[in-house]
């Protein structure tokens, strides 16, 4: 893993290689407000949302520093694990978290009221991640579970 203050520009050249979305009935500044919000701190569900169901957040594992420039963070973890590079674009509301895979969550407008897309654009094909058992199909049921925990925690947050 690197670390590169343009995380967000170098995936934006890359393809995506699986997609999942989800919409919720709220407006796009009232989610990106919970999904962007990425400070230093104990990961949970107002920091770093994307990654608090990780199994180190979950045990209170798993910290936000600041990283080399504005919105751009590091989640260090107890461990051995190589910290996770993650990178806030507000204007464009996204956020890319880079770990053993590499994604974005963009936040859009759409006629139901809100549109949250993940897209995971790298993965590292030896991490036991990948290969003790997710592979390929495996790895979009767990981003469409882990998206729609998201979706759940922001629609019990906004009452939507």
């Amino acid at each position: 893993m690197h670390t590169t203050p343009s995380l967000l520009a170098e995936l934006d050249a890359l393809p995506a290689l699986w997609e999942v979305q989800g919409t919720l009935t709220a407006p796009v500044p009232a989610v990106a407000a919970l999904l962007l919000a990425v400070t230093e701190g104990r990961v949970g569900d107002d920091n770093l949302l994307v990654l608090a169901r990780a199994s180190a957040a979950r045990q209170g594992a798993m910290t936000v520093v600041a990283g080399s420039g504005a919105d751009v963070y590091r989640a260090e973890l107890a461990g051995p694990v190589e910290p996770v590079e993650i990178q806030v674009d507000r204007p464009r509301s996204r956020v890319a978290v880079q770990s053993w895979y590499t994604g974005v969550h963009t936040i859009t407008a759409c006629p139901a009221g809100t549109r949250v897309t993940h897209r995971v654009h790298r993965v590292l094909p030896d991490h036991p991640g990948f290969t003790d058992g997710i592979a390929e199909l495996g790895l979009r049921a767990r981003m469409s579970r882990d998206l729609r925990q998201v979706l759940g925690v922001i629609a019990d947050r906004l009452g939507c």
